[in-house]
């Protein structure tokens, strides 16, 4: 007959080795240290003190000076990458597919206010450096019917159509559905979504910034 087997069990896992080195060697620390585990001390094991650790995707960038720069700019990539999906589903769900991200944010700044606006400005207001990108998305825009171009002088000027406008309502309708609703159940407030925003036109203008250094050298 088989020996019962035992209560003590032995866990690959190093929660210091972790912590000293971030998440770079992954699996492979986990399978080579070991701590001794019993059901009575499980609580006090996941309950240990969690020392900070920096979550970067690029971590030959990491500055001594400020590890946290690139522990923002990671963050900064997961945000524009799911701000820009989110962007795009809800305008699918409001009825136009296959509309890019881009399409989406001049769409509603076209009809911010219901002014008419000229290239120029719409880039300047999005931080769009290439003109080019802008002209393409707002000629496709002008295509579908959501926007329409009117010439006076040398400047052409761009609004929404009633349609465009129609259509921005319908995504307002399922932002608030969605995105508004869990907001609602996420924890954050009004004001940390402020000081966030506050943060990220900063960061914008730190950017501008070392950009210009950059095409200097």
């Amino acid at each position: 007959m088989n020996a019962a087997p035992s209560q003590n069990v032995t866990l690959s896992i190093n929660y210091q080795e972790i912590i000293n080195t971030g998440f770079r060697r992954g699996a492979s620390s986990l399978a080579k240290s070991t701590l001794r585990y019993t059901p009575t001390h499980f609580k006090s094991v996941i309950a240990m003190p969690r020392h900070p650790t920096k979550i970067v995707s690029s971590e030959h960038l990491v500055s001594e000076a400020s590890a946290e720069l690139s522990e923002f700019e990671y963050g900064l990539i997961m945000a524009g990458n799911a701000f820009n999906r989110w962007m795009v589903r809800c305008m699918s769900a409001a009825g136009a597919k296959d509309m890019t991200a881009v399409e989406v944010s001049l769409l509603h700044h076209v009809s911010h206010r219901d002014r008419k606006k000229k290239l120029a400005d719409i880039c300047f207001v999005l931080n769009i450096e290439d003109t080019h990108v802008a002209t393409y998305a707002l000629k496709k825009l002008v295509a579908r019917g959501y926007v329409q171009s009117e010439k006076s002088g040398k400047e052409v000027f761009f609004c929404a159509t009633p349609a465009g406008r129609e259509l921005c309502g319908k995504y307002r309708e399922v932002r608030e559905a969605c995105l508004i609703e869990t907001l609602r159940e996420s924890g954050l407030s009004n004001e940390q979504i402020g000081e966030a925003a506050q943060l990220m036109r900063n960061a914008s203008g730190l950017y501008d910034t070392a950009a210009r250094a950059a095409a200097s050298l």
